[in-house]
C-alpha cells in the first residue's frame, strides 16, 4: 500500500508539480490550497507525511504545524 502525502500550498502550479513527482515515485497524494483545508484533511484521514508551504495566506504552514503538534 502506498504512503499518503498531504501537500498544502496556495500555488496550484507548485501543488501540481509536487504531486506529479510524488505519484511518479509511487506515493498517493492529497492536495489542498490552505492551512485550514490541510487540518480538515488530516482530521478525515491522517497522512503519512505532510508537506507545508510556510507562506500560505490566512493560516500559514508554521501555524498548521503548531496545531498538528498540539493535537498529536
Amino acid at each position: 500500500m502506498p504512503h499518503t502525502i498531504l501537500i498544502a500550498d496556495d500555488d496550484p502550479h507548485i501543488r501540481e508539480i509536487i504531486c506529479f513527482a510524488l505519484e511518479k515515485a509511487g506515493m498517493k497524494t492529497v492536495a489542498v490550497a490552505d492551512g485550514a483545508a490541510a487540518l480538515q484533511a488530516i482530521e478525515r484521514r491522517a497522512p503519512d507525511l505532510v508537506v507545508l508551504d510556510i507562506g500560505m495566506p490566512q493560516m500559514d504552514g508554521l501555524e498548521v504545524c503548531r496545531r498538528l503538534r498540539h493535537i498529536s
